[in-house]
């Protein structure tokens, strides 16, 4: 389609090798960072969950001990959650939407560039913990005032959870404005609200719920840092303080963080089913509304997570109606893929398979959410394994499944080669066989009365035999998450070389080249419907693809530089003052290096 005729401003800085990407501010090398980032932290995150479901593959087994099991487990869910998914989808996002909105770039490049370098380095943070005296061990929840007690075998363990998601939660929040900013401001002429693609909509929806969100953990964090380290009682009942008030604040952002790991991951579905299906999205607008109104109920229902800890009824009851209610916008979509696929000509492709896989999933996950939106039923269940399937079925069945879609479609987009279709199916059956065999069983075992949060159960209570099923299914993941790291690096290396548009897909994101230049288009075609290129391609539109004028930003350092003096900064509050003075002297010089240095 479109050459990359256009020249880089004069003058401009470049690096080559290892500089170029330490110093990048080019979203789609951020975007490709974040990834592969989160594809370690996910290795790191499956290898914890497989040390624990060998745990618990058969009754009185001691593969670990408890304080190591303690230690698995809740940089599992942390790992998951936070270095996983959430920068997975932020770097799909990264690469995408500028390219989707026919933007050069995201409105903050540096400000891109510092939440990667924060998330990597505030993931490599909270690892260094296994090596420094413990892990965290709390849980991924940290439920104070049991997160609150320093113990003399783990002192540092959850200090370094707490200011881990500090970082963590800073890289997520400059993430956010970006995201903002870039697509309310940025969009190419003739893209109005109302053609936005919709992973562009999901996208803002969740940039605008992380800025909601985000603050009342940071709040929860800084109060249960000073609890541990400075004499505080905020969370503890003997000394006048409130364990419910650690809840309140943690699931006030708890909840919400589910719809910020989901709500992305509905946008790619929904860019995925019509180019795969040969027909035009059902019910654009009613997909675009439904996912505002997830965004908006989904602060209203955080105390459904709160059934069992004594509140009046009558909040109880407020609250899991609005816990039913978040069911009908999802609804909505659901439907509304259906009927995009229904009477389509389906191209059944792994992004398809993906797509359609992520549908069937996340059905379950609901069905099993409107069961504990019911108190009576939540009392019985709320810590059981069924909580635990129900999660893995929202977050792996729904978020992980779409992620891998999302890869299979914008694959050639991002590298100019296509994965193996074959291979990939492959990989989706899998997958598909052992989150099945993995997660299913756990709602048994729920039932069955089996708590979460045990590192090893009796003989005698009839519970081996799912558990061995559950174990088999995980090694099944992790054998389809190695089929697709084969994928990848044969497909790089031999793979087919993709066209610019090998999907024959609409919208702008196909109407440059595999991969894009630097400056993403040289023209971008016109905008006159939600699916513009189809427009181009099919409806006679004209596209003047003359090559117009663009201005990149400078490569720089100094996002990098922050990021590392705040991390140092971080170690010295939990190890020494000195460490952290060092770290703020880092900070600040990078800092001024950032006021100073030539943007462009």
């Amino acid at each position: 389609m479109t050459t990359q005729a256009t020249t880089m401003p004069t003058g401009k800085r470049e690096y080559k090798g290892l500089m170029a990407w330490l110093t990048t501010v080019d979203h789609k090398r951020i975007g490709i960072l974040y990834i592969i980032a989160s594809v370690f932290f996910m290795l790191v995150g499956g290898i914890e969950a497989l040390i624990m479901r060998t745990q618990l593959a058969q009754s009185n087994l001691k593969l670990v001990n408890p304080e190591l099991y303690n230690q698995l487990f809740t940089m599992h869910g942390t790992t998951m959650v936070f270095l996983v998914i959430m920068p997975f989808l932020a770097g799909l996002g990264n690469y995408i939407v500028p390219l989707m909105i026919g933007a050069r770039d995201m409105a903050y490049p540096r400000i891109n560039a510092l939440g990667v370098w924060l998330l990597i380095l505030g993931g490599i943070f909270m690892n260094l913990s296994f090596m420094l005296g413990g892990a965290p061990d709390a849980g991924w929840f940290g439920y104070a005032p049991l997160s609150s007690i320093r113990t003399a075998g783990n002192p540092y363990g959850m200090d370094f959870w707490a200011l881990g998601l500090q970082i963590l939660g800073i890289s997520s929040i400059s993430a956010a404005v970006n995201f903002v900013v870039t697509i309310l401001w940025m969009r190419a002429p003739g893209m109005k609200m109302n053609r936005l693609p919709l992973f562009v909509w999901t996208t803002l929806v969740t940039a605008f719920l992380i800025l909601f969100a985000m603050p009342s953990i940071a709040a929860a964090l800084i109060l249960l840092f000073f609890d541990r380290n400075f004499g505080t009682f905020f969370f503890n009942a003997a000394q006048g303080g409130d364990p419910l008030l650690w809840q309140h604040l943690f699931w006030f952002f708890g909840h919400p963080e589910v719809y910020i790991m989901i709500l992305p991951a509905m946008g790619i579905v929904s860019e995925i089913l019509p180019v795969f299906s040969r027909k035009p999205l059902f019910g654009y607008a009613a997909i675009a509304y439904s996912s505002v109104a997830i965004g908006f109920i989904g602060f209203t229902v955080w105390a459904h997570h709160m059934f069992a800890v004594g509140l009046p009824p009558a909040i109880n009851a407020a609250f899991s109606f609005a816990s039913m209610i978040v069911a009908v916008p999802t609804a909505i979509k659901i439907f509304n893929w259906i009927a995009t696929i229904w009477g389509g000509s389906v191209n059944l492709k792994a992004p398809m398979y993906y797509a359609v896989g992520f549908i069937a999933l996340f059905v379950i996950g609901g069905l099993t959410g409107i069961y504990l939106a019911a108190v009576p039923v939540d009392f019985q269940l709320t810590d059981t394994y069924f909580v635990v399937g129900h999660l893995h079925y929202v977050l792996f069945g729904g978020s992980i499944f779409a992620i891998f879609g999302g890869i299979y479609y914008w694959f050639p987009k991002m590298t100019g080669k296509l994965l193996n279709d074959r291979t990939g199916v492959w990989q989706f059956w899998l997958q598909f066989i052992g989150m099945n065999l993995t997660f299913f069983p756990m709602h048994l075992l729920g039932i069955l009365g089996m708590p979460r949060r045990i590192y090893t159960y009796a003989g005698d209570l009839g519970w081996d035999t799912l558990n061995l099923v559950q174990t088999i299914g995980a090694y099944l993941i992790a054998v389809s998450v190695a089929v697709f790291l084969w994928n990848v690096y044969v497909s790089l290396k031999n793979g087919e070389k993709a066209s610019d548009d090998p999907w024959d897909a609409d919208t702008l994101e196909w109407a440059t080249s595999s991969p894009p230049p630097a400056h993403n288009f040289d023209s971008v075609p016109p905008v006159n419907s939600t699916r513009p290129l189809w427009d181009v391609k099919h409806a006679g539109v004209k596209w003047d693809k003359r090559a117009e004028s663009a201005h990149l930003p400078n490569p720089s350092y100094m996002p990098f530089v922050l990021a590392f003096g705040l991390t140092v900064v971080m170690f010295g509050l939990i190890y020494n003052p000195i460490i952290s003075l060092a770290g703020l002297v880092i900070f600040v010089a990078g800092f001024a290096g950032w006021v100073v240095e030539p943007v462009g």
